[in-house]
């Protein structure tokens, strides 16, 4: 059984509330000083008053019903004693909110407002009596009693919110030539109600910048609920009302400012967060953790690919931040320390908004993304794999290559079937990305310390001239054919599956011809750098050709193992001890934490031991009987 409260219909309180609204904002003209300076308004706000009161009484019965009917009482009691109009606006404001706690109804449009088809509606339905600029003097307005809205009245306008424009668009309103809209769908109403609101507020230059640039006033306004029931009075007493009437003017004219799908992700992160200090304030040290573990894998992850193609610096300095934070309640940091990093992050995340909200996208950022994504990820398979067809031609296997040309083709068909279950079989959750991405790392980092060791020990001549007469043959047609399908597959398809994720956040944006230009200019470039690596591979004597392939695995494989033990980190498997003002190269496998730089010390340790032991062992061989 749903609760009595969900039952109640929505038109029914939505009614209610805008009553409400009407008589906060226009009862100001019905009273002055206790005195009466209009009776028409004030009959109107009496009708008002008592309709909401029996409109309330009549809801389903809840709870708090009986508490908003004695509200309700007390504001008619006001209207008959004439109370101040901020009085009576504070009284029914009050009671409008706590009727939406006590009935619940949707107050904000499922997506951002379209302002050029509000404006179109507007002209087409509103502008003959309202006025093609909003001052209340269309063609039909003559003779209306009341008078229709002069929308472009910014003292009126600031009382009023976008629900509650909506709200008389879709039922009309009582006792005036206000019709109801209901014709029109949802969607076009907000539009209308969005661009209605807005007509008296024009200076969105400067509350661009003002929403831009001031973290304080984003917070004000986080999602497109609080857009669309905040006041722009109850904006100014927080901000300041000249800036609150900017602000008011961009986001009216601009809503798809806030109204982005990855904020609702770092609402879930936030929410986290919060949670995770109230746990450590009660000492719930673990439960604390493991919130912090969660504002990361679900509020901050799903957002990151598209962050990174955005502001790579922000993005780096959110985990390092949300790495920090989880460092720290491990090792048991005052409270008030935790309370600073928490906030610290709140403010980072109101950047990110701004960073990923749809205007900051353009074409340009598009396809710098999409080619520097691409280029980035493919160069280090790329290396991989050249390294692997460039070796089997110097010792003249081709028979061999199409194993490793199988193994690369194979990575890309299964990043193709990752993609399609992804986006429409399963979804990819940041514990999942982060765990295939560190243990696809620590794999190829072990892989490649293998074959550096080596290729390394192949270096000189006469070992390379005797590795081929005794065992080259033999061991490629025992299965070390497969081992180079398995490192090729390895190489590539962990790359491919991290570019999804990158092209999935970019795709989400729109401006698909650009990514792919950006994808298409990468491929290129990747192609050229093939093609230039194989030719001079060529050239190279064997000896040369080993000691520097031998140096390039050597390279990769620390640079793998940094990445893969700090994925794993982020996926809480590995305790995180931060370093504080160290430096963080992503690319370079380098992350401000003791556990991926521990790991990458030991990898090269183990390089130095086994190149050493090469050495030495090639020196024995090669010394005169």
């Amino acid at each position: 059984m749903f609760p009595v409260m969900a039952r109640a219909v929505p038109g029914d309180v939505q009614t209610v509330w805008r009553l409400l609204d009407y008589v906060a904002v226009d009862y100001s003209g019905a009273v002055s000083n206790g005195q009466i300076t209009s009776e028409a308004e004030y009959a109107e706000m009496t009708e008002f008053s008592a309709t909401a009161r029996l409109r309330i009484a009549s809801l389903p019965k809840t709870g708090a019903q009986q508490a908003l009917v004695g509200q309700a009482v007390g504001l008619e009691r006001a209207i008959a004693g004439k109370a101040s109009p901020e009085t009576v606006a504070k009284n029914a404001r009050s009671l409008a909110a706590a009727l939406l706690v006590a009935y619940p109804v949707t107050l904000a449009p499922r997506k951002a407002p379209d302002f050029a088809n509000g404006a179109k509606l507007y002209t087409e339905n509103c502008a003959a009596c309202h006025g093609a600029t909003g001052d209340g003097r269309g063609p039909s307005a003559a003779g209306l009693d009341p008078a229709p809205i002069a929308f472009a009245d910014i003292s009126r306008a600031r009382q009023r919110s976008l629900f509650a424009l909506y709200q008389v668009i879709s039922q009309g309103l009582d006792g005036t030539s206000m019709q109801a809209f209901s014709q029109l769908s949802s969607e076009d109403r907000w539009a209308l109600a969005n661009y209605s609101g807005g007509i008296a507020f024009t200076d969105t230059s400067v509350g661009e910048k003002l929403w831009k640039g001031d973290r304080s006033i984003r917070k004000e306004i986080p999602d497109l609920t609080t857009l669309a029931t905040i006041t722009p009075a109850k904006l100014g007493a927080a901000v300041g009302q000249e800036k609150a009437d900017a602000v008011i003017a961009y986001l009216r004219a601009h809503p798809e400012a806030i109204a982005t799908a990855p904020t609702g992700s770092l609402a879930v992160a936030r929410e986290k967060l919060r949670l995770s200090l109230a746990a450590y304030r009660a000492g719930n040290r673990g439960e604390a953790e493991e919130l912090a573990l969660s504002a990361y894998l679900d509020g901050f992850e799903p957002v990151e690919p598209m962050l990174a193609s955005r502001d790579a610096a922000l993005m780096a300095r959110i985990e390092r931040a949300m790495g920090g934070l989880r460092s720290a309640i491990s090792k048991a940091v005052p409270v008030s320390e935790l309370e600073t990093q928490v906030e610290v992050l709140d403010g980072l995340f109101s950047e990110a908004e701004v960073a990923i909200s749809p205007s900051a996208a353009s074409d340009a950022s598009t396809f710098v993304g999409a080619l520097t994504i691409l280029l980035r990820e493919g160069l280090e398979a790329l290396l991989i794999v050249v390294a692997m067809i460039a070796f089997l031609r110097k010792a003249d296997r081709a028979d061999v290559l199409p194993y490793v040309h199988g193994g690369w083709i194979s990575a890309l068909l299964a990043g193709v079937a990752t993609w399609i279950a992804a986006t429409f079989v399963i979804g990819i959750s940041g514990a999942s990305r982060e765990l295939t991405e560190g243990f696809g790392s620590l794999l190829a980092a072990v892989i490649l310390l293998s074959v550096g060791i080596w290729m390394h020990g192949k270096s000189q001549a006469d070992e390379w001239q005797r590795y081929i007469r005794a065992t080259l043959g033999k061991a490629l047609t025992r299965g070390s054919a497969w081992f180079l399908f398995g490192l090729a597959f390895l190489a590539v398809y962990r790359e491919v599956f991290e570019t999804i994720i990158f092209y999935a956040a970019l795709s989400a944006q729109g401006n698909g011809g650009v990514m792919f230009a950006g994808a298409a200019t990468a491929i290129a470039l990747l192609g050229v750098i093939a093609w230039a690596m194989l030719r001079y591979s060529r050239r190279l004597p064997i000896t040369k050709f080993f000691a520097y392939s031998s140096l390039l695995m050597a390279i990769l494989a620390v640079i793998l193992i940094g990445k893969g033990v700090a994925a794993l980190q982020e996926a809480g498997l590995i305790n995180i001890n931060s370093l504080d003002g160290f430096p963080r190269i992503g690319s370079l496998g380098i992350f401000p934490a003791t556990e991926p730089l521990l790991a990458q010390a030991v990898m090269l340790a183990v390089l130095v031991v086994g190149f050493w032991f090469n050495l030495r062992r090639g020196a024995a061989l090669n010394a005169p009987a």
